[in-house]
């Protein structure tokens, strides 16, 4: 099943017997985990009817002995499994998954990476259970992602803000929504709409200073920008490590590279081109005035360059030169 139709079940209080939510994006997991937690049972029923269990300090057969428990002095109890992909003998659980308790829903929280489905478990739990695969989202989406989840605290998020916290933060939707609800604390009762000022004041994200600002000083090929950037970025190595700056970069450059493919009718429509470099609408501009500036063909090379200074700032053929003196050497080559 889908995030939204598990979540529409569950606000209309239609539980199901079994639960194995899995996959690499943790937050959804923990999100449908903690729905059934707070609302399967009231609070006056939880102490005795609720059991939360944690993968590594306990083991199958204890989960099915409290799965197989009846409820005291209410229709159902609730067993919960989080960290379950630390759960010893985890396939063993498939003989109580093929026969489950009614009177119980048992919730199995398997993060960071997914059941091998060629498993008798993962067999099982595809014919006696509710499944539910959390992908990570990709980056280019993930602006989208924050404006609608800033939407539904009845709040709006500027297109560049949105960017600059997805360049900064990544796809970890945990530590995006962390910033973001203390962010919005902060900010005054009347605000109506986020803005790159508001992030930089609040989360601690400087609009001037940032990947995103470095890709589009890069973009317009201006060279007195892009090196007090990493001028910048050279005297807070610890704030601006050379894997985020390169992974940046190296998306950057790789939608320039695709743009480049693209058939004149396909650039005529941005929603087109956003669809097929994977890139968030609002900042297609980017991607074309670079692939003015930049020939395919050096687009091309500027990837081979990141992949080159990627593995010299993991010390490969690099004997001294700093993460600021490689940044430097990288953005002369891709200037110029």
């Amino acid at each position: 099943m889908e995030y939204k139709e598990i979540a529409q079940e569950l606000k209309k209080e239609i539980y199901r017997p079994v639960y194995f939510f899995h996959g690499p994006e943790p937050y959804f997991i923990d999100r449908l985990t903690q729905y059934i937690q707070d609302n399967a049972l009231g609070e006056t029923e939880k102490s005795f009817n609720q059991t939360i269990l944690y993968g590594k300090d306990t083991d199958s057969e204890t989960v099915i002995n409290s799965a197989r428990r009846y409820p005291m002095m209410v229709s159902r109890q609730v067993v919960i499994v989080r960290e379950a992909q630390n759960l010893k003998n985890i396939d063993n659980l498939r003989f109580y998954i093929e026969k489950p308790q009614k009177s119980t829903i048992l919730v199995i929280n398997h993060k960071h990476g997914t059941l091998d489905k060629r498993t008798k478990l993962f067999k099982s739990l595809k014919n006696h259970a509710v499944i539910f695969e959390s992908k990570k989202i990709p980056d280019y989406k993930v602006p989208e992602w924050i404006r609608k989840y800033t939407g539904r605290k009845n709040l709006s998020i500027d297109a560049e803000a949105s960017v600059l916290m997805t360049e900064f933060l990544g796809n970890d939707l945990d530590k995006i929504t962390h910033e973001l609800d203390k962010l919005l604390l902060a900010m005054p009762g009347d605000t109506k709409q986020i803005t790159t000022s508001d992030i930089e004041r609040n989360i601690g994200i400087s609009k001037e200073y940032n990947p995103f600002e470095l890709n589009k000083a890069l973009a317009e090929k201006d060279v007195f920008k892009a090196n007090r950037i990493i001028r910048h970025f050279g005297k807070n190595p610890s704030e601006y490590a050379m894997p985020m700056i390169i992974g940046s970069l190296y998306f950057f450059f790789s939608r320039v590279l695709a743009y480049h493919f693209l058939k004149p009718e396909e650039r005529k429509d941005r929603k087109t081109v956003a669809s097929r470099i994977k890139a968030y609408p609002n900042s297609i501009w980017q991607y074309e005035n670079a692939a003015k500036k930049y020939h395919y063909k050096k687009a091309a090379k500027i990837i081979s360059y990141l992949r080159e200074y990627d593995l010299k700032s993991k010390g490969l053929n690099n004997v001294s030169a700093s993460e600021g003196e490689l940044l430097k050497e990288l953005v002369y080559k891709i200037l110029h």
